[in-house]
């Protein structure tokens, strides 16, 4: 960019080609907060949603779950700060504590997955959390960078619903490597799926597919599928804006007792496997567009495998 130049457009501009531009004001040339010397974290996946009780903490859960029974070292940072739910879905209730450095240790489960969450460092964890925006953003900084995260191969990130501070401060600051959106089967999709989608791409940030949640009830007498909230216009949508349906979920209140018992890790899917080569076709795609490869592979061993392959209904 010429020197005299300035940007017409923030929508134009990318990380990299802000170096040097007059209007950056010599200003810092990345958003982006380094970790610290405790934490070795390889793979940042966002999870989240247009809108509120789509299920996106069981996504993010089920995909952490997933993983860790792969082996795979997993974290969770629960960003939905004001409605923290992460916590008791895996029976996590004791205060996490900080140390000699002043950083917090992570709850770890006895599975091995570590959680960061507010409700981790409430005193009652039923309290309220009232804080504004800046403060909220804050603590998802502090989340990322002021935790002793250890080895870390995939951390999820939880985020509240909608297109507000949170989500913007984990991607400018947080190294993203792509996000998942998660929606549910109503008239509303097409707005709520677009919403996170044209955020993320106004960020920079890859959008690796939607996953569709409460797409159908099956009668536990009959065996036939419900649609209880209408008809899915997903796979449409998804078309559109040219990423995959990654999954379709169906509503099984058996597990969300088993969330509100705290042992989410013991879900197992009783949904008969299905090979197909829709999903696998979009596991294709998610590889590709990621470029996110596990350690000593050479390839990504599809990290939405069993959430998808045993949940698919076509």
């Amino acid at each position: 960019m010429p020197e005299n130049s300035s940007c017409s457009s923030a929508g134009s501009c990318t990380k990299s080609s802000c170096e040097g531009c007059p209007s950056h004001n010599g200003g810092p040339q990345s958003f982006l907060v380094e970790q610290n010397k405790f934490s070795n974290i390889k793979h940042v996946i966002g999870v989240v949603s247009g809108k509120g009780g789509v299920g996106k903490s069981f996504v993010t859960s089920s995909l952490a779950v997933n993983m860790a029974k792969k082996g795979y070292k997993v974290g969770i940072l629960d960003a939905d700060i004001t409605g923290p739910s992460i916590p008791k879905m895996f029976g996590a209730h004791d205060q996490i504590l900080g140390d000699e450095n002043g950083l917090m240790h992570p709850y770890e489960t006895k599975e091995g997955i570590k959680l960061i969450s507010v409700n981790l460092l409430m005193d009652n964890e039923e309290d309220p959390v009232i804080w504004r925006g800046p403060v909220i953003a804050g603590v998802v900084k502090q989340f990322w960078n002021e935790t002793a995260w250890g080895d870390i191969d995939y951390l999820f990130v939880d985020m509240p619903p909608g297109t507000g501070d949170v989500p913007l401060t984990v991607f400018q600051s947080l190294p993203v490597d792509g996000i998942v959106i998660v929606t549910s089967p109503q008239e509303l999709v097409n707005m709520i799926v677009k919403k996170a989608y044209n955020m993320a791409e106004a960020m920079h940030i890859t959008v690796l597919g939607v996953v569709e949640n409460f797409s159908y009830l099956k009668c536990p007498d009959c065996g036939k599928e419900i649609k209880l909230f209408g008809e899915s216009h997903i796979d449409e949508i998804a078309k559109e804006l040219s990423v995959p349906v990654l999954g379709k979920l169906p509503l099984d209140t058996s597990y969300a007792a088993i969330a509100d018992k705290g042992d989410f890790y013991s879900i197992e899917n009783d949904h008969p496997r299905k090979s197909n080569r829709k999903y696998l076709s979009a596991f294709k795609y998610f590889v590709m567009k990621a470029g996110i490869y596990p350690p000593g592979a050479v390839y990504m061993p599809v990290f939405m495998f069993e959430l998808i392959c045993n949940y698919s209904t076509t």
